[in-house]
């Protein structure tokens, strides 16, 4: 007889081993997203289980008009049964239920055809860099968030995202000019510079310093779409250098997306 497949809230307990299961995975996320996540979505968070045993998980968050789905992941000895359909399709009508008009996601290749089949289309390609600090010029100055900071990022993905910037810049230190601005977080045995938006490169050089001098010598990631033609060359004179990525997709009415603003994400892949 097939084991029955149960359908289940994501609970806090839950998240120590989604995080050993990411880690086997090579991905980069805290415990912080979590809170985010249940705090502000929990409608939005499953996982699966059989006899009682977990076999899947999968995150999703509401703004304004958009959501973002995330943190799918499948026990790798239950992978090809159909879990993670399930948990897509169970993420996409809480989602849908909440009155969300597009869905985001970043998929890796293998995942693609699963998100197209579910009607998910492929917007860009985002790289994730690597690199380093300054090194002996460690700072810490006063973070300083523009006033306008909603507003560029709404003009950058055609929603209000207040939520999450908010919540990022409290744990972030964050550098500003009057055309943009840089969080610096802290992630599993590294920083993360996101989410970054800028209205013109010289200012984007400007931030991109001042992230780097509060670093000092610590490895850096950030996600950034491939078509910020200004973000690559930026990023290579600093040193750095892509390691991987992913496709951006969405999934309902066509985005207000102006990636020559994105220079960096807000998450890696799970948030926007």
């Amino acid at each position: 007889m097939r084991p029955e497949v149960m359908l289940e809230p994501f609970r806090f307990g839950n998240v120590p081993l989604f995080l050993s299961w990411a880690a086997e995975e090579g991905w980069r996320c805290g415990s912080w997203e979590f809170d985010f996540l249940l705090e502000h979505f929990p409608q939005g968070c499953w996982t699966t289980s059989t006899d009682g045993i977990a076999t899947g998980f999968i995150t999703s968050v509401k703004y304004v008009n958009s959501g973002w789905i995330g943190n799918l992941l499948v026990r790798e000895d239950c992978r090809g049964r159909g879990y993670g359909r399930l948990l897509m399709e169970q993420a996409m009508d809480s989602l849908d239920r909440a009155g969300v008009k597009t869905m985001w996601l970043t998929a890796s290749r293998a995942g693609q055809p699963l998100y197209e089949k579910l009607g998910f289309i492929a917007i860009d390609r985002i790289s994730r860099w690597r690199g380093s600090g300054i090194p002996d010029a460690a700072a810490t100055p006063a973070n300083y968030l523009p006033d306008d900071i909603e507003s560029l990022d709404r003009h950058a993905w055609g929603d209000t995202r207040r939520l999450i910037l908010d919540t990022i810049a409290a744990k972030a230190t964050v550098v500003g000019t009057a055309d943009g601005f840089c969080m610096v977080q802290g992630t599993e045995g590294a920083l993360q510079l996101g989410p970054w938006s800028c209205r013109n490169t010289v200012a984007a050089e400007d931030l991109l310093e001042q992230a780097l001098t509060v670093a000092g010598p610590a490895e850096i990631f950030l996600d950034v779409p491939d078509s910020n033609d200004d973000a690559a060359f930026l990023l290579r004179k600093w040193g750095f250098a892509p390691c991987s990525g992913t496709i951006l997709m969405y999934r309902g009415a066509l985005p207000s997306y102006q990636p020559q603003l994105i220079y960096a994400l807000a998450s890696m892949g799970s948030m926007g």
